[in-house]
């Protein structure tokens, strides 16, 4: 598979680029911000979006969406993270989405339609803690009547404050020590009896909320797998939401590196451009290889998890960790060069490192999936 994008797939990137760039720039991150706004995005904006077709990326045509991939989705979250725009595309348009896809039939009918029209908005409560450990659910649900009683607390709920229906990890067997092997998921309403919502505002202005679930009653026929077999789904999602993650890190990361290479052009010190200098052309020249490196294995990722490939998994720990890095790096030598503006509230380059923080720890950090990998080869 080439590592480059094709014909269409470039016309999207055109498309999806003007776009967000003339309706969602930094500017209308900040002015959400400065407005506290209660949403955190804007519905209009996330209306359009679905006008252009945008929220049925990876939505099958027989739902209303355009059956395209991760490569297609990536492209748009890519600019997502180039403007910083607040939007909930990466937790329903992304991660919901495959989840729906892989679970029952009856559940895609009821949803996809809704998510590709842009009418039903989805948050993920899959973390009980401040560090991503999927398979750690501190949730549990227990049998109750024809359905189960959800007693437990999820944080770091992106969007949770405003979603239509959750997607819930919870242990629903084994003894102590196995519940990573006795997982289910679940769609739970927010308006749930027994369902409390704590949003909060994080580094990056965005909302996530602490949601505790307090003998909380669901039917049967909320499970989104079968009982206690909810491992593999709950890997593709984290499959999906974690290259999506990492795609929207290369538009951090790359749109910092754009802004400070430009800077480095531009000022002057004693009369003359710092860019000269050659110290911080060796550094601006590692920046752009490390983000290139990066680039490459995102697309990696994302053209092996379109082929329903065994080695996607390992393909996107690869992705988010490196992205992580490489974004990390770009934001970081972006404040220092930018001197002390950078550390302004006045000049943009701040919100790409607190956005990049976010990024990097949603869905697993480098260390987790440095770990990961270094596991699955049998360190």
């Amino acid at each position: 598979m080439p590592l480059f994008l094709n014909d269409d797939q470039t016309a999207l990137q055109d498309t999806i680029r003007d776009f967000v760039a003339e309706h969602a720039p930094v500017s209308h991150m900040r002015a959400l911000r400065d407005a506290d706004d209660p949403t955190g995005f804007s519905r209009d904006l996330w209306k359009q979006f679905a006008e252009m077709g945008f929220t049925g990326i990876l939505i099958g045509e027989e739902h209303g969406g355009l059956g395209m991939g991760h490569v297609e989705a990536g492209i748009v979250l890519e600019e997502i993270g180039r403007n910083l725009t607040p939007s909930p595309f990466l937790t329903t348009a992304v991660a919901a989405v495959t989840a729906l896809t892989g679970g029952y039939p009856d559940q895609a009918r009821t949803w996809l339609p809704r998510i590709a029209a842009g009418d039903a908005l989805f948050a993920l409560a899959l973390d009980g803690g401040p560090k991503h450990q999927p398979v750690n659910a501190s949730l549990r649900a227990e049998p109750s009547g024809n359905g189960f009683r959800l007693n437990g607390r999820k944080q770091f709920v992106v969007h949770g404050h405003v979603a239509d229906m959750l997607i819930v990890s919870a242990v629903t067997g084994g003894r102590p020590g196995e519940e990573a092997h006795f997982m289910s998921l679940f769609l739970v309403s927010p308006q749930t009896q027994g369902v409390s919502v704590e949003p909060v505002r994080m580094v990056d202005a965005g909302l996530a909320s602490t949601i505790t679930f307090d003998d909380v009653e669901v039917a049967g026929d909320a499970l989104l797998c079968q009982v206690n077999q909810g491992l593999d789904l709950l890997g593709t999602l984290n499959r999906a939401g974690g290259v999506g993650a990492a795609a929207e890190l290369l538009g951090v990361g790359g749109a910092a590196a754009d802004m400070t290479l430009s800077y480095l052009k531009q000022r002057k010190q004693f009369g003359t451009i710092i860019g000269s200098y050659q110290a911080l052309q060796h550094r601006a020249a590692h920046l752009y290889s490390e983000m290139e490196v990066a680039r490459a294995a995102v697309l990696k990722a994302q053209q092996l998890l379109d082929a329903n490939s065994p080695q996607a998994d390992d393909a996107v720990s690869v992705a988010k960790a490196m992205t992580s890095l490489a974004t990390t790096l770009s934001v970081q030598e972006g404040v220092q060069m930018h001197g002390g503006i950078g550390m302004t509230d006045e000049y943009d380059i701040g919100f790409y490192m607190k956005r990049a923080r976010v990024l990097a720890e949603t869905f697993g950090d480098a260390n987790f999936h440095a770990d990961k990998l270094a596991l699955t080869a049998g360190y």
